[in-house]
């Protein structure tokens, strides 16, 4: 029992959605970091430019984690209209609600509770990386 538990978590594609994760994690953290180097100067962030920052991010990160998904993850190869116009609006809905719930994050954790915006942009890709496999898997991807 504990092996097929293990077979089934173990397995090319998680083990290729947790490296590809790591990465999207790492696009999305350094675009973060640079975007708001550039609209702050290296200076505390105000709340508009952190979402600006957090909202650039993302958008690279998608860019990214969509292309990365589709071709390695999950092995969806077709490129065909169909296929694309449901994939992709599906992946991105999928994301803007992980972006959503990363919105809340950032400006709950920074703007009220006034803790290390960096350390908070972080701590929220855990729980991203683990909304996205589930939204991946079970809604866009499937075969």
């Amino acid at each position: 029992m504990i092996k097929n538990i293990i077979s089934r978590i173990a397995n090319r594609e998680t083990i290729s959605y947790l490296v590809f994760g790591v990465l999207t994690t790492a696009v999305s953290i350094v675009s973060y970091e640079l975007v708001k180097l550039m609209l702050t100067g290296g200076v505390e962030p105000t709340p508009l430019k952190m979402n600006i920052a957090n909202i650039s991010s993302w958008v690279l990160a998608v860019s990214f984690a969509y292309i990365t998904n589709k071709l390695f993850v999950f092995r969806s190869l077709s490129f065909g209209g169909k296929v694309l116009l449901k994939e992709i609006p599906s992946f991105v809905g999928a994301r803007l609600l992980s972006l959503g719930f990363e919105i809340v994050w950032m400006n709950l954790t920074v703007s009220l509770l006034h803790f290390n915006d960096s350390i908070c942009k972080i701590l929220a890709q855990f729980v991203i990386v683990v909304m996205n496999y589930i939204f991946s898997k079970l809604f866009i991807f499937k075969k």
